[in-house]
Order: structure tokens, then sequence, then C-alpha cells
């Protein structure tokens, strides 16, 4: 587990939440919930890599790591690159968990799930997705379809995402959740690809690593940790806190 870097994007500023990863959730900013989440998992170094100093001086209050990167990425995984690079240059953590900066209430046991199919070494990529039970969900293209095949030992290998309802015809549909365990190798290919056309089209960044030729499998967990993007979700993140 020494191996595993986990990196926690974080952006000062949110159209829908100004200053969302300060916002207070039972007196400590959402990156801190977030940063706890990371450190509870116990599966590897956690850092904050943060776009502004008063992200970093909020983690490094509370005892944790952040580093500052620049803020004119155009994807989140320029930014985790940018951050491994920066925190570790001599390459020593070969797997790279990204744990997105608004979701303070993830399970520790999400956290694990997206590592679990680099078991395989023929996998670049790990991630996780749940099946969607509310049938309003199936159609809403905010709910990302995670169209995959079972591996036979729990984990299911990607065909494609889509904002579509798909697969069509009987059977549970599955929504993909952003969380993303990289091959170190595999997040360096990543970031050197350009944008590619399913990518653009469905506006979809994992795209780009399935029409390279990369293999993504995936974990099924119990249930959607709550994101934080609204004034709204603040409030049931506080509420949910207690």
């Amino acid at each position: 587990m020494n191996s595993i870097l986990v990196i926690i994007p974080s952006r000062l500023e949110a159209t829908r939440l100004p200053r969302k990863p300060l916002a207070d959730i039972g007196g400590k900013p959402m990156i801190v919930r977030v940063y706890e989440q990371a450190l509870n998992a116990d599966v590897g170094r956690p850092v904050v890599a943060c776009d502004h100093q008063d992200i970093a001086e909020a983690i490094k209050d509370y005892g944790g790591e952040a580093v500052l990167t620049r803020s004119d990425h155009e994807s989140g995984s320029d930014r985790i690159q940018e951050a491994a690079n920066l925190v570790d240059p001599e390459g020593k953590h070969g797997t790279i968990l990204n744990l997105q900066g608004d979701v303070p209430l993830i399970e520790q046991a999400a956290v694990r799930a997206a590592l679990k199919p680099l078991n395989d070494p023929s996998v670049d990529i790990g991630t996780i997705m749940t099946e969607i039970r509310d049938e309003r969900f199936r159609t809403d293209p905010s709910f990302v379809k995670a169209v995959t095949t079972p591996n036979g030992d729990g984990t299911h290998r990607a065909l494609y995402f889509t904002r579509a309802t798909a697969p069509t015809g009987d059977g549970p549909l599955f929504q993909h959740i952003g969380v993303y365990a990289y091959r170190r190798s595999a997040l360096e290919k990543f970031v050197s690809l350009t944008p590619s056309p399913l990518e653009q089209r469905e506006k979809l960044e994992q795209l780009r690593a399935l029409e390279a030729g990369m293999r993504i499998d995936v974990s099924v967990i119990a249930s959607a940790p709550m994101d934080v993007n609204t004034p709204e979700d603040l409030e049931r993140a506080r509420a949910a806190i207690g």
C-alpha cells in the first residue's frame, strides 16, 4: 500500500457553490472531510492538489499534505499528473488514486474498491460503479452509464461509458462514479493523448483511454457517494454529518 499515492484535486471557484472546498461541514472545511476519508481508507499517502493557497492552508492546518498546482489545467487528470510529479518526482509511487474533492461522505470501501481491478496486471485503470435503482435516473444524462461485461471475479471490464440509456433491453443499468486508480505509467500515457472523438462527443474524459486501447475495469459498490455541487447538496451533507 505504500506505493499508492491518493491525490485529491480541488479548485477554489465553483459556479454553483463559491469557494466550495472551504464550505463548512460540521466544523471542518469540506476538503478536510474528504482528506479524512482518504486517511481512514488507509490505502496510501493522501495529498490535496489545489489551485489556491487558502485550500493548501486549510489542509496544512489539519496536519495534512497539499501541493499547489497550475490553475489553467484543462482536465482533472492533468492536475493529478502535475501533482504526482511535484510530490513524487522519483516515481516511487506506482499507483495514483484520483479521489474527487467534493465527496465528503465517501465510504472507505468505495475508495478501496477502485483499486481492486489493478490486481489484474493487464488492467490500466480501475474505477467504480453502482446499480441505478431509481427509475428516474435511467434516462438522466447526468448519470453516466458504464457498459461493462463481468470478469468472473467480481469486477467488470468497461466496454463503453455514455450519457445515453445503455445497454438497452432487460437488466440493470450502472452509474459510473469518477474515482480512478491509475497505474503510474497509464496516467502518463493518458495525459499525453489528445482528446478523442467520442470523448468530445459524450463529454466523458475516460473514453479517451478506451479509444486508445487502454483497459479500464470496474468494481461494483452498494451506493453512489453524495457529491456536493449546490447549496442544497451542502445542506444535505451537513445534515448527514450531524
